[in-house]
Formats: structure tokens, sequence, C-alpha cells
């Protein structure tokens, strides 16, 4: 049964139907990269993109990158094999990277191995010499797997792909990913997220109908995604994850305990404590997770470590190993119930689970999500490749004019700030995309022509407690009285989750728009604060939002006042006039002081009756002046 179809913006269903040429499906992954092709409507193959250590076809090409002192880039198995000798030349899991900026520096996770450098607020990656960044290095590992599978393939390529990334990639990664691809001469016809890809390699629509859950422990990133399957139509009802959890950092939390091992041999006879280098920390990064991956067959390792040139001997278990890595695994976990939470159901609710990504192959993932869940997850497709699977089918569901896509959806919400500081959410979270929202908005003062546009990220009632995405201006306004101009501001959402945003101005139709490409990206760890912040704080948000619309209700009165007096006040006694002017003085300290709304309405309400009677007279005024020297019958 075919799942629910969505379409480029501005395209037909089908836009590259007459296209008989192949499009690929590739995993850029923090560990490894994989591209896949479409066999059938429902199956998809990994193609060899690499020739392993034993000189051996692999369809796996590690994510690594070495440098000459001319910038010429080596890529894959090549480049691991330089970690042992040449690490300063040699860049890996520069996934992690995509999308930040030189601010986010402080907030990257083991960003010891990265040699970072900031020039013009961009992020850039120092190796052998060479200055890149981390979409030029991306863009070198997704040249050396296209050329790879090329040669496999009879004709037909022209550059078409379908990327994946993370479910909780922001716009800055997402664009990122895009301009790496550009960069190497591909031209991607979606991206589309991880969980989502899985999902089409497994053909979920042909299980039972019911909610199915995604887990995805890849290299370097995490993600889980809760799928629910009517009558073969698939929704995501929600998502989590962690930008900066994976495989990786189960090698660095074994690299960890091995540095404090080492140092405590040192201790014990006596020694002075040794300088880790960069390069060490490399070679030993390449060997813990060597041993990572012996350990999962394996009751023990005993191995040899080289640091400073010095070799030192360490032994250690299985058992060992699961209690260094058991605080990465519960993160997991936890990520997987409050996904559930979201979604307001219990573990018993789910169907299947489904495994994606190497890291999964670690036994106590499978033992611990088993335990969780009550039952044991689906793997009998290559967690390294069934994403890669997933978006070659997407691929050809692009090319073929298939149905076979899921609806991905966005996972906080999207705003925009409006007087008082208070957020209006246009778009909420959970949203399916693509999507096209709009809300009409108006001028606050008399004579207003031009609006300032804030768009802001996130759960919280005011503007400053969510995250700032853009900012632009609608200018051209015709000047009118408060209120009566219409600016109708459009949210967009594509298919890759890029958001642009424009405001329309409804009697001239002039507009301004701006594509959201934030400075800095938003990780995992960041989107969870932010909405287990939203949920601690809900009630004290609603009172802080309820209270500015108080008080900008008591700006409102007051510049109403304010432009009455200008025009009118002759009409006033010089003892009124002094009685208004107290009310305003009251009415503005009260609304700059007071955190009580219901003083602040009731001072409003006192405050609109006691003008009443000013608001008649002008009312009598303008009645009299357009009366005036007009025969009954004219009116």
């Amino acid at each position: 049964m075919a799942l629910i179809q969505i379409h480029e913006p501005g395209k037909t269903p089908t836009p590259h139907e007459q296209n008989e040429t192949k499009a690929l499906g590739i995993d850029l992954g923090t560990t490894n990269t994989v591209i896949a092709t479409a066999i059938s409507e429902d199956k998809a193959k990994a193609l060899a993109i690499s020739v392993n250590a034993l000189r051996e076809p692999s369809n796996l090409l590690p994510s690594v990158v070495a440098y000459d002192e001319k910038g010429n880039p080596l890529v894959g198995h090549p480049a691991t094999h330089m970690l042992k000798t040449r690490p300063h030349a040699v860049i890996s899991s520069i996934k992690r990277l995509m999308g930040k900026s030189a601010k986010d520096i402080s907030t990257i996770n083991n960003q010891s191995q990265y040699n970072l450098r900031e020039e013009d607020n961009n992020l850039k990656v120092e190796v052998n010499g060479n200055i890149l960044t981390p979409i030029e290095i991306s863009s070198h590992i997704l040249k050396e797997a296209y050329t790879s599978a090329s040669s496999q393939m009879v004709g037909g390529l022209n550059g078409d792909v379908v990327i994946t990334v993370p479910a909780y990639f922001d716009e800055a990664s997402r664009i990122a990913t895009k301009q790496s691809a550009k960069l190497a001469g591909l031209n991607v016809l979606r991206l589309i997220n991880e969980p989502t890809a899985a999902a089409l390699a497994y053909g979920l629509d042909s299980k039972a109908e019911g909610l199915y859950l995604v887990y995805d422990l890849g290299g370097g990133t995490f993600d889980v995604s809760l799928l629910y399957m009517e009558k073969g139509i698939f929704q995501v009802k929600a998502t989590g994850g962690n930008n900066t959890l994976g495989g990786d950092d189960f090698d660095h939390a074994l690299a960890r305990y091995f540095l404090e091992e080492r140092q405590s041999q040192l201790a014990e006879i006596g020694k002075d404590q040794e300088n880790i280098t960069s390069d060490d920390l490399k070679k030993l990064l390449s060997t813990t997770k060597a041993i990572k991956e012996y350990l999962s067959d394996n009751a023990q390792a005993n191995i040899k470590l080289e640091f400073n040139n010095n070799l030192s001997k360490h032994v250690i278990t299985k058992d060992k190993f699961n209690e260094i890595i058991a605080p990465l695994v519960e993160k997991t976990l936890e990520i997987c119930d409050q996904v559930l939470s979201d979604a307001q159901v219990d573990e018993s609710a789910i169907k299947e689970i489904i495994f994606v990504g190497g890291s999964t192959r670690v036994p106590l993932v499978k033992e611990q999500l088993s335990e969780f869940f009550g039952k044991a997850p689906l793997s009998n497709i290559n967690p390294d490749e069934v994403v890669a699977c997933g978006a070659a089918l997407q691929a050809q569901a692009l090319t073929n004019g298939s149905n076979n896509v899921l609806m991905d959806l966005i996972p906080l919400s999207l705003g925009l700030e409006t007087m008082g500081g208070i957020c209006e959410k246009i778009v909420p979270r959970n949203t399916n995309i693509p999507v096209t929202m709009a809300q009409e908005f108006t001028t606050y003062e008399d004579g207003q022509t031009a609006m300032s546009i804030h768009v802001v990220q996130g759960e919280r009632e005011m503007a400053t407690q969510n995250r700032s995405l853009a900012q632009f201006t609608l200018s051209g306004i015709p000047p009118m009285v408060a209120g009566a101009s219409r600016i109708r501001v459009t949210f967009h959402i594509d298919a890759d989750g890029i958001l642009s945003v424009s405001a329309t101005e409804s009697l001239t139709g002039i507009q301004a728009q701006v594509e959201v490409k934030p400075s800095y990206g938003l990780d995992e760890i960041q989107m969870a604060t932010m909405l287990k912040s939203s949920q601690e704080n809900a009630q004290d948000d609603m009172i802080t939002r309820l209270l500015a619309e108080s008080k900008v209700e008591a700006m409102r009165a007051l510049l109403a006042l304010d432009k009455a007096l200008a025009e009118d006040s002759q009409l006033l006694t010089p003892d009124e006039l002094q009685s208004l002017n107290h009310l305003k003085s009251t009415l503005k300290d009260l609304s700059e002081n007071s955190k009580d709304r219901t003083e602040i309405n009731t001072a409003v309400k006192s405050f609109d009756d006691k003008t009443k009677f000013f608001a008649q007279r002008r009312m009598d005024k303008a009645m009299h002046t357009a009366l005036e020297g007009k025969k009954v019958d004219d009116v």
C-alpha cells in the first residue's frame, strides 16, 4: 500500500517523472558513509564504495579525510591508516561540526580531536596546515563516495541524490549538508531524516497497523522516532535525539578510562604525569574503536597502548566496558521515554522496534533496549546500510513518481515576537512538513510605516526565552490609524526542513521575506533542555505572558489618550486636563512596575471609564464638523 506523497514546493507531485536516470541514496554518517540504489519498488542494495584493510570491497566508506600540505584529500580507509603514522593530517567525525559557527566552539563535545579556528565568525578546522570548513571536508567524502558508486552503475547517473540527516538537524546543519553536496557536484533531490529512511527500507507499510519506534544510534548522533501506521499511511508522531551522542562517545569514554589508568600506573611507580598530545588522542581513539568492536564478541581484551612513544599494558573485560558506557546507553533510554511521553503512549503500545546504526551492535544496547520495551528490536537489515537503502527508495520515489514518501515534522515551535515581547506561535512543534501557515497582524501605532519581524524558535511564552532565528523589516506600510493595516506573515517549511518567512501588507502588496539561516546550530542537548524548560515553567510562563498582555493593553490606552490630547486638548477645562494627565501618570507607573495583572486590568478599565467623557466630546466635535454647512437632505 502506498504511503502519503509529499512533493517539492512549487513543483508537480512527480517533478522528475520524465527522468530515466538513476538517483542514489546517501547516508552521510559521522563514522561511515554508505550509498545505495533501488533494485525494485520496495528493495534497495548498498554499493561497494571502498576497499577495506583486507583489500576487500566494502560498502562502508569511513567518513575520514587526510590532507597533504597542498590540501589534496585522501578519503576513507587510506586516511584511517594514517591515524597511527600522521594523525595531525587526519580529520574524522566532521558531521558533528556541520552548521556550527565559531560561537559554538565551547559547546562542542570532545572538541580536543579538532584543531578549531575562528575566521570572520566562521568555524574552520586546521588539518596538516590546511584551513578548511566542515562543508569542504564533507564534500570530499561525498565526492569520493559518489565517484566510487558511479563506476559500478551502467549509465544513467547524473548526480541526483537523496541525502539523509539526523532528525534533529536544524536549518543551519541541513543547509550546510546541501552546500557540501553542491560543492561535490551533486544535486540534492531531498534531505530526509535518517529514521524516516529506515522506515522506508523496512517497508513498514506491510506491517500491522500501530506504533513503531526507530532507534538510530550511529557513530556521532542518536535519533529516535515514533511512527504511526494506519491503512498503509505513516506519520511521525514524535521525535527526539542527541546530535552529540553515539558510538564515538563510547570510544571517548573508553579512552578516558585508559588515560586515567595510565596516569594511575605512573603514580604507582613515582613517575610524573604525562601530557597527552592531540596525536596521542587520535591514535588512542582509533584503538578504542577496535577494542569496542572486539568486546562485542569476546569477554576480555589484552592490549598495549602508546603514550608519548611509551608502551603500557592494559586489560579490559566486557563487564568493565559495559560499566563505562552504561550512562551513555541510559541517556538514549531517557530520550526514548521522553518521545513516548510526548506522544502520550507507553512502552507496551510499541509493536516493533527498528535498529539503525552500527553502534546498535554493542550488546549492552540491545540488552537494555529489550529490557526497557519488553521485546527484542528488529535487526534483519544491516544496521549500517538500512538508512542508505531507505534514501535510495526515496530517490526512486522522486525520480519515478512513486508515492513511497513519509511525512516528517518539525521538532520545535516557530513563531514571532509581538508587542510586549510575547511569543506568538505560528507553527506548533510536531507539525508535519512540508507546511505553510500564516497569520495576520496589524500596526500598533498611528501612522506606522514599518514593522519589524522577529522570528523565534521554542516553546516558551516570551520571545527572549526562546531562540532567535532571524529578523527583517517590512517597510512602506501606508500610514493609517493603529489597527487599520493588515500584515500577513507566512511561514513556509520545505521538504528539507528549511524555513522561509515572508510578510505582506494587504493594501499595497509590498512584501519582505527571509530564508532562515541561523548563525549557529542548535544541538539536541540544547533542544531537550528547551523542551524540558517549557514544561517545567509552563505555569509561570503563562502568568508572565498574561502580565505582558495586560501591560500592552495599558500602553495602547496611554498612546490613544496621548494622540487625543495632542489633537483636542482644547475641549478640556484646565482641571479636566490636569486630571487626565494624573490618570496617565498613574497608569504608566503601574504598567511599568506592577507584577499583578489583575491590578493592571482593573486600572485600565478605570482609565477607560474616566476618559469616556473626553472620547464623547471628540465624537461630538467630529460629527459637528462633518455636518456643518450641510442640509438635512444632503445628510
